[in-house]
């Protein structure tokens, strides 16, 4: 697969200021309260990701794009998801729960059921050791748009390589790879018992 031509690559992800999650955390209003995309660069990657063909600039590879709201009818912006990404849990990311399938043998993040409704998260230190990953290696750019939605299917069509995207993603070796890691933690998971909230697990 050849490098990502510019021509696939939105102006956001080429050139938009590439934020810590130390910044994002320590500034509330750093992320800005409306609908948009979101663009994850990483230092290191997570084991088995093939960057082949992937965005890079500045040491970092792109892997992943996300958007918020998903939907007209939903209320959620691009603070409220990124942020949540950075400090929530597994059950409420889909990002977290993938970086922490693919890491579990790097950090220990088990995934489990927890509490009553047997959400699976990993649990604490889990989390807390993907927040410390996320801390030395994650760097997130955005950019507001009224309808991300359709922006992020056309770069997920336009063949830019986004390996740790799965809706939508037309690269059947990376989905396979993010869809089997998490089949499998989620497997385990059922064969362990359920953490009680009291247990370590956080809610976000």
């Amino acid at each position: 697969m050849a490098l990502a031509s510019a021509s696939m690559v939105p102006g956001f992800i080429q050139s938009g200021p590439l934020v810590s999650r130390a910044e994002i955390l320590s500034q509330r209003g750093s992320v800005p309260a409306h609908a948009g995309l979101y663009a994850w660069f990483f230092k290191t990657l997570p084991p088995g990701v093939d960057p082949t063909g992937c965005f890079r600039r500045s040491g970092l590879t792109l892997l992943y794009i996300g958007i918020s709201p998903s939907r007209s009818s939903s209320s959620s912006t691009l603070r409220t998801r990124v942020r949540y990404h950075l400090r929530g849990n597994a059950a409420g990311s889909t990002l977290r729960l993938t970086l922490g399938c693919l890491l579990e043998d790097q950090l220990g993040t088990v995934l489990r059921r927890v509490g009553r409704t047997e959400r699976r998260t990993f649990t604490n230190p889990g989390e807390r050791a993907l927040d410390d990953w996320l801390d030395a290696n994650a760097f997130v750019a955005w950019e507001a748009c009224p309808e991300p939605w359709v922006v992020e299917a056309a770069i997920l069509a336009s063949g830019l390589p986004l390996p740790l995207n799965i809706d939508g993603n037309p690269c059947a070796a990376h989905v396979n790879h993010v869809s089997g890691a998490r089949r499998a933690a989620r497997a385990r998971s059922d064969l362990l018992p359920v953490v009680l909230d009291g247990g370590g697990a956080r809610t976000a």
